[in-house]
């Protein structure tokens, strides 16, 4: 028996993650003694705040180790309603947050909850590796939208009208974005929301976790607009802005009644996320960004460095990006040529893979992202390595034959 044959349709049509991939190939090369620098990993190589990690242990001390209510504590949920004030101008209460292990399971949640076996779900491209896959998994189909690195990677009006068709049931996008660092303005986001005025039956996910790592202007949300607003699900977190990765914190804000159905699929599947992580969000929302503004700054150093490192490597074109900690240069120049083997490099999945096995640098290959021409650069490490890995690139390239 193949070991396809008893598995479901529904995971046998399901890529693996292409960036936890490329992950676990460079953790396979290190394991063998080779010294390999990762690009690949969408994490922040900072330590959670003290502070958090002292919530935590007093959560442990005042025995918060028990089930907690599918849609998150009260005062955690509190906490996301007052930063949503706070920080965005945004109304919500309690009723309309549902807290959940990580971001990924509130995409996850929303997409369960809204999409019915042949819905059009239109996602921008390039987007984060799991969007298509998760729409796979709810048995819709994805409609992309393409775009290129001269326009920053942001749609216009007119594409997304035309990607519009009477199946279209939901557009998901993601400001700043993953792989691209692309920032949407407020007067980028004004226009696309006129279009979602034409179209009443669409909703729309505002991805927005990295909303934090932003070196533009002020961060601004789609569900700003009061005539969208109830069609609007704001999906955020804490593993970005708080490096709470490990902790699997995330959040929805949304109309009461898509609210209620994430909260009713998760009391089936999951319960509640852990009551620790949940005891120290409410901290780390509650105590302020100075930890979120010292961690911007260094991003801030090293997307400049990498950008100019960038410049400097014949066959590579770069934008400076607004915001998250990518890059997703322009690579395709070095598709048909050889390396020292003779191997020709066919795509960008090719020159991941090339540049881990001989550069001995993991980055991860466009596909995956839905542009084949692009790989992505994450800068979530020191300076050091930074400047190691670009140099290991440089030279890795320039190895490359016709």
């Amino acid at each position: 028996m193949s070991t396809t044959s008893f598995l479901s349709d529904r995971i046998n049509n399901l890529s693996e993650s292409a960036t936890l991939k490329m992950t676990k190939l460079g953790r396979e090369l290190a394991s063998k003694g080779i010294n390999v620098i990762s690009l690949s990993v969408g994490e922040p190589d900072f330590n959670t705040p003290e502070h958090v990690k002292q919530a935590a242990k007093q959560a442990l001390d005042e025995n918060f180790t028990r089930y907690s209510p599918v849609p998150g504590y009260p005062d955690l949920r509190q906490a996301i309603v007052d930063k949503l004030k706070k920080e965005n101008n945004l109304d919500y209460d309690i009723s309309q947050i549902v807290v959940s292990t990580g971001a990924k399971q509130s995409l996850s949640n929303v997409i369960l909850t809204l999409i019915n076996p042949g819905d059009e779900v239109v996602i921008p491209t390039p987007y984060w590796v799991s969007y298509s896959e998760m729409v796979t998994l709810a048995e819709g189909k994805s409609v992309f939208i393409n775009t290129e690195i001269e326009s920053d990677f942001k749609i216009t009006p007119k594409q997304l009208e035309a990607a519009i068709t009477p199946k279209t049931k939901l557009f998901m996008f993601s400001s700043p974005c993953n792989p691209t660092g692309s920032v949407y303005s407020e007067a980028e986001l004004a226009a696309l929301a006129k279009v979602f005025e034409k179209h009443p039956n669409i909703f729309i996910i505002s991805d927005e976790i990295y909303e934090h790592i932003n070196f533009g202007t002020a961060h601004a949300s789609i569900a700003q607009f009061d005539s969208i607003k109830d069609r609007v699900i704001i999906v955020n977190g804490f593993s970005k802005a708080f490096a709470m990765t490990g902790w699997r914190l995330g959040y929805i804000a949304a109309s009461k009644e898509i609210a209620a159905a994430n909260d009713k699929l998760q009391g089936q599947t999951t319960s509640g996320t852990c009551s620790i992580a949940q005891r120290a969000g409410i901290v780390a929302y509650e105590q302020g960004l100075d930890s979120v503004n010292e961690m911007k700054e260094a991003f801030a150093r090293r997307r400049q460095l990498v950008y100019d490192l960038l410049q400097d490597i014949p066959g590579v074109k770069t934008n400076l990006p607004e915001g998250a900690f990518y890059f997703f240069p322009e690579i395709s120049s070095f598709f048909g040529k050889k390396d020292a083997d003779g191997n020709v490099i066919k795509d960008s999945a090719d020159l991941a893979l090339y540049l881990l096995n001989v550069g001995h640098v993991a980055t991860v290959g466009g596909d995956s992202f839905g542009n084949n021409n692009y790989i992505r650069l994450s800068y979530a490490a020191s300076d050091d390595s930074l400047r190691e890995a670009l140099r290991r690139i440089k030279e890795a390239l320039g190895k490359l034959v016709d």
